[in-house]
Parts: C-alpha cells; structure tokens; sequence
C-alpha cells in the first residue's frame, strides 16, 4: 500500500498526542542525570577498589552497557524510556540499548539472518558516521601536521 507524504503527515497527525514539554524535559534532564549519577558512583566505586583511572572507566562503560543490555532484555528499558524521554539517550546507555532491542526483535528469525544481520539496524549508521568522520577527521590532522 502507497501513501502519499501528505496523507502520510495526516495519518502522523491522528496517531500523535502532543507531549507535554514542562513535564517531559525535566523529567528527560533528571533520567539522564541521574544515569551520569549512577556512571559516577561505579567510577568511583572502582577506583576505591583500587582500580587506577582507566581501568576504572573502563569497567563503568563495561557495568553501564552491561545494565542497559540486560534493562532492555527485561523490558525495563523501554518502560523507563516512556516516562524519561531523551533522558535515556545517554550515548552509552541508548547506544547499547539501540543494539540490543532490534536483536531481540529479529531473533525470532534466527541467529544469523534473524539476531545477526538485524543487531545493527538502528546502531549500524551511527557506528558508519563514526568512523568515516573519524577516517577524515585523521586525514586532515596528518595533512596539517605535515608542515
């Protein structure tokens, strides 16, 4: 079935209820603050142990994207994400989150053609757009760094 863009907007328009912005932005602030919060207290946490700067924040995007995984797995993550909004985008968070929710989507499918080739649906672009900037990012230093 094909629809037009404007018949596409109107159908949009139907679908859609307006989202309360003095309600949704502090409550998106406050989510994802309190996620950096969490980042901080593992951080922390792992530097007491002993861990020096690196290794511990290291294993604070290790325990963050672990918990996110496992958030969406339960479902926990798209019920917080319906009241936090934005909040939940936290790169590291959403980014894990992004990769685990089509995964678990496509499953049904199977592993390789299902769970595999669908993982990357949402994340694939970003992950593209990150190392392509990154590629020329490092081409015009080292072309600058010549002289």
């Amino acid at each position: 079935m094909n629809i037009s863009n404007e018949e596409y907007g109107e159908l949009a328009k139907r679908h859609s209820h307006a989202s309360p912005m003095y309600k949704t932005i502090p409550m998106a602030f406050a989510v994802g603050g309190l996620i950096c919060c969490i980042g901080e207290a593992f951080l922390n946490m792992y530097t007491y142990f002993g861990l020096d700067e690196t290794a511990a924040g290291s294993w604070t995007s290790i325990t963050l994207i672990f918990l996110s995984a496992l958030f969406t797995g339960l479902k926990l993550y798209d019920r917080i994400a319906q009241h936090a909004g934005a909040g939940t985008l936290v790169p590291i968070t959403g980014f894990a989150n992004s990769v685990v929710s089509p995964a678990l989507d496509f499953k049904s499918e199977g592993y390789v053609l299902g769970l595999g080739a669908k993982m990357f649906v949402i994340a694939g672009p970003v992950i593209v757009y990150g190392i392509s900037a990154s590629i020329v990012y490092g081409i015009i230093y080292y072309c600058t760094t010549l002289f």
